[in-house]
């Protein structure tokens, strides 16, 4: 793990193993879940595609060169690791036009294996989740202590953080951010990128704090509640019976603040924390609200769906679950090694 990630709490103590990931590309395998099917009509190819340690961004510029299209005509719902083995959807628009043919497509690290047609644009955002195996390296440690591990992570999650990747090479991005607000200038495309750095950095040090706390999965006065599987929240009211059984069942999550605009809906002891922090990241948190940010919410838990994990001889470790949109394989994995 880098030392961005390690300097994060966790939720259960040192890691009990040290080990490689993504030792091979291979060993990090990705694939989307749409959570819809195709409408097998309309003027956009969608393509479903295997890449090879390649940029979602790059395959999606050389679809649109293969295709004779522009590069806006080309959508995907979400990027992928870089060094992974990876199936995502794309959609190409060809308005008026026949498919080209796809098993052409001059590239050895990008394999299109079926196409349909769609009527409509995929959409950043528009999927249900991604199903994930990784495989763990050179593993050294406690194996007894590591299945304890993964038992609680299967049983209470784990924290949700922002990964690494929404931060840039050794975490740069947050300090591009910070030279933005106090009045660079950069690009639109790179002024999103930094927006988005920064509530993530905001974020996730509300959630450390609360790691602390070990209130990261259970309820702080005047919580905001996001619910399982939407962008919904509710709250605060005061913590019941009901809540306490869809807080148990994975129904609803304590949430933490995308800061923007306004105050944050929390109030009382969850409302506290989250303004002494950004108290402390004052500069963060000034440059979103004049960036017209809106305040938003994220679950605070993690719920890894259908946790499975058997060893391959002594020295390796293969994992396999899926996750909700915006989540990251690398924070399940980061309370596990070391």
């Amino acid at each position: 793990m880098t030392s961005f990630e390690s300097e994060l709490p966790r939720a259960y103590g040192m890691p009990p193993l040290t080990a490689v990931l993504r030792s091979t590309p291979e060993d990090f395998r990705v694939e989307e879940i749409l959570g819809y099917d195709a409408d097998g009509e309309g003027e956009h190819a969608l393509l479903w595609v295997e890449k090879r340690d390649a940029n979602t961004d790059w395959v999606a510029r050389e679809l649109a060169r293969f295709a004779g299209v522009s590069p806006m005509n080309v959508g995907y719902a979400g990027l992928k690791d870089r060094h992974a083995v990876t199936c995502q959807a794309f959609s190409v628009q060809l308005p008026g036009k026949a498919d080209p043919d796809w098993s052409a497509f001059p590239h050895a690290e990008v394999k299109i294996l079926a196409s349909t047609r769609h009527k409509r644009k995929l959409k950043r955002g528009a999927l249900r989740g991604n199903r994930f195996v990784l495989v763990l390296r050179d593993v050294s440690g406690d194996q007894s202590h590591a299945e304890d591990v993964l038992s609680n992570i299967a049983a209470r999650g784990v924290p949700n953080y922002f990964g690494e990747q929404r931060f840039g090479r050794e975490g740069g991005n947050v300090a591009q951010a910070r030279a933005m607000f106090a009045g660079r200038r950069v690009d639109r495309d790179k002024r999103s990128i930094l927006l988005s750095a920064a509530r993530s950095h905001v974020f996730n040090n509300v959630l450390a704090a609360r790691v602390e706390r070990d209130a990261w999965d259970k309820p702080l006065e005047g919580d905001i509640w996001s619910l399982a599987g939407s962008r919904s929240w509710f709250g605060p009211e005061p913590f019941d019976d009901v809540l306490a059984a869809r807080l148990a069942q994975g129904d609803i999550h304590p949430s933490g603040p995308l800061w923007g605009q306004g105050e944050p809906p929390t109030v009382a002891v969850a409302g506290e924390l989250e303004r002494v922090i950004a108290a402390q990241h004052a500069d963060l948190a000034e440059g979103l609200a004049a960036a017209r940010m809106e305040q938003e919410r994220r679950p605070l838990r993690l719920l890894p769906t259908g946790l499975r994990w058997h060893w391959l001889g002594e020295e390796a470790l293969e994992l396999s679950f899926e996750l909700p949109a915006g989540a990251y394989a690398t924070v399940v994995a980061r309370e596990l090694i070391a």
